[in-house]
């Protein structure tokens, strides 16, 4: 039988990741797949906690840049984040895998209103807990807000499940000859300024020593394996890469 290697996961999705093949919009195949990825990595005993993007549905970056007052297109993704969320939600509690959807932004006729006594409640229950609407507040990624999550929540390890397979020199989607890392330091992803993560989110994540592994969600069973403690993906951690 599997043993975990990390007890508490968060666990961090981009919106694009449930598109499919489509150019916007959630793809409910898509969502029965994550959803069954999720219950796998929940029967292992461990507690799981979600921050979903928005990209699939609108971008708070995308709006400004077109002209858009900054802090309200922030704001229409941080809302954005909430449909996925319980789009995510409804599939897993159709397999019988209970949830809690915990967003910044309050709207209680929704979902709970987030506050961090009430997610580890949850935690402690077994609940798999989403976190929706980022930070709450404009110019904060939900990047930052998966690491500013991992931290309140004291998470083993946070995980970005994306459509690559780790860390790369350069975008490998563009570029044939892009160099995969499987290891590097906070200060590295900085220095080279990796678009991994924003850079707010690996400044936190390094202020708190925070490790972040970076994998391909596509690949049936990669999280699984890498919470039991398989060399998955890119992991960004405290250590530098030599």
């Amino acid at each position: 039988m599997d043993t975990y290697k990390y007890k508490r996961v968060l666990l961090k999705l981009s919106g694009e990741a449930l598109m499919g093949d489509a150019a916007f919009g959630i793809s409910n195949d898509v969502l029965a797949y994550v959803a069954d990825e999720i219950r796998e990595l929940r029967a292992l005993g461990t507690e799981i906690a979600i921050v979903i993007g928005a990209g699939n549905i609108f971008r708070g970056v995308a709006g400004s840049s077109a002209g858009m007052d900054r802090a309200m297109a922030d704001n229409m993704g941080m809302l954005a984040t909430v449909m996925n969320a319980l789009a995510l939600s409804d599939t897993l509690e159709r397999i019988d895998v209970k949830t809690a959807v915990l967003s910044a932004i309050p709207m209680e006729t929704v979902c709970e209103p987030y506050s961090h006594r009430r997610s580890l409640e949850h935690l402690k229950k077994g609940n798999i807990v989403i976190f929706a609407a980022g930070t709450g507040n404009p110019y904060f990624t939900t990047d930052t807000a998966a690491v500013l999550r991992g931290l309140e929540i004291n998470a083993d390890i946070i995980c970005k499940a994306t459509r690559v397979d780790g860390v790369y020199d350069k975008d490998p989607l563009i570029y044939d000859d892009a160099v995969k890392f499987d290891s590097l330091g906070y200060a590295e992803v900085l220095r080279r300024r990796l678009k991994v993560m924003d850079a707010a989110a690996i400044s936190l994540a390094m202020d708190n020593n925070k490790t972040i592994l970076v994998l391909d969600v596509n690949i049936p069973g990669n999280i699984k394996k890498a919470i039991c403690g398989a060399k998955i993906g890119t992991l960004i951690s405290g250590v530098e890469n030599e």
